[in-house]
Parts: C-alpha cells; sequence; structure tokens
C-alpha cells in the first residue's frame, strides 16, 4: 500500500488530500486546508511549510503530487502561486518524500474524464471515488484530485514495467 498527499497550492488557501492505493483501489484518509493570513508573502510561505510539514509528520506518506502552476493573465498571482508551490514541495523533499507534478488539465481528465471540468464536477467524483458522504471543500477536493491523479500515472506505469519485464524487456 502506497500513502500519496496531494497539494492543491494557494498562497491564500493551500488544500491537501491524502489517501491509500493499493493496486487499483484507493481509500479515502484526511483533507483539509491550510488558510493563510496576513499581507507579508514570507510569513505566509512559512506557515504554508509548517502546515505541510505537520501533515507529513502526522500520516507519513510515501509519495506527494502538487498541482503545477499556470500561467494567468495576472503575472503577481502566478509567481505567489509558484512561491507557495515552492514552499509545499520544499516540506516534502526536506523529509525526503518523492515529489511528483501534474498540471490542472491531467489532474481533471484522470478525476473527471475532461480536462476542462468545472470545480463542481471534480468534487462530485472526488465523493464518488472516495465514497464519501459529502464533498470536501473546494481547494481539499482539488488536493484529493491530485493525488488520485498520481496514484493513476503511478499504477499505469507500474503496469508498463511489469508487461516489459514478462516480454523480456525493450529494445530499441
Amino acid at each position: 500500500m502506497t500513502r500519496i498527499l496531494g497539494i492543491d497550492p494557494g498562497s491564500r488557501v493551500t488544500g491537501y488530500g491524502i489517501i491509500d492505493q493499493q493496486g487499483q483501489r484507493i481509500r479515502y484518509v484526511a483533507s483539509g486546508c491550510i488558510r493563510v493570513e496576513g499581507d507579508a508573502i514570507a510569513d505566509r510561505l512559512g506557515v504554508i511549510f509548517d502546515g505541510v510539514s505537520r501533515i507529513i509528520d502526522e500520516h507519513s506518506p510515501d509519495e506527494m503530487a502538487v498541482e503545477q502552476v499556470f500561467m494567468n493573465k495576472n503575472a503577481d498571482s502566478a509567481l505567489k502561486l509558484g512561491q507557495a508551490r515552492g514552499a509545499a514541495i520544499c516540506a516534502g523533499v526536506t523529509r525526503a518524500i518523492p515529489v511528483s507534478e501534474f498540471a490542472a488539465r491531467a489532474i481533471k481528465q484522470a478525476v473527471v474524464g475532461k480536462g476542462g471540468a468545472t470545480k463542481e464536477q471534480v468534487q462530485h467524483m472526488i465523493c464518488v471515488l472516495l465514497s464519501l458522504d459529502q464533498p470536501p471543500p473546494s481547494d481539499a477536493a482539488d488536493a484529493l484530485a491530485v493525488a488520485i491523479c498520481h496514484g493513476h500515472h503511478r499504477e499505469t506505469g507500474q503496469r508498463m514495467v511489469a508487461m516489459q519485464s514478462r516480454r523480456g524487456g525493450v529494445t530499441g
């Protein structure tokens, strides 16, 4: 079984979601949001780093996945988002957890089946896939989607390696 921590970074709200994966089966473990107050970006990044560090210490994930930054019309917002991602990634890296990154469209594709899915569609599918009675907050649902996307990619990669080894490897 592999425990996966998904992160939906934000400079004001960073969502997190944790799942356990065994083969193609996934199980909900925890989710929530790290809410950040104040205007000083350095202080906000410290809160994100500390929050993700506490989550890692509490839940001991084996792997971590983070949503990639997408370029928005507002370069300042994209820069702050990138800094928030960096703080979260550093929390994983300092604890020797492998970190993967996925584009928002790939995450939505993996969970909903279409890259242009709405937040409500993602929340609905998170409830379906994880057998939840009610949808988690949007940022937490997005983080769970990141974890599920990573789990799908991880499982597919393992199946491909197994197929290649059964065939005697790849020549090329």
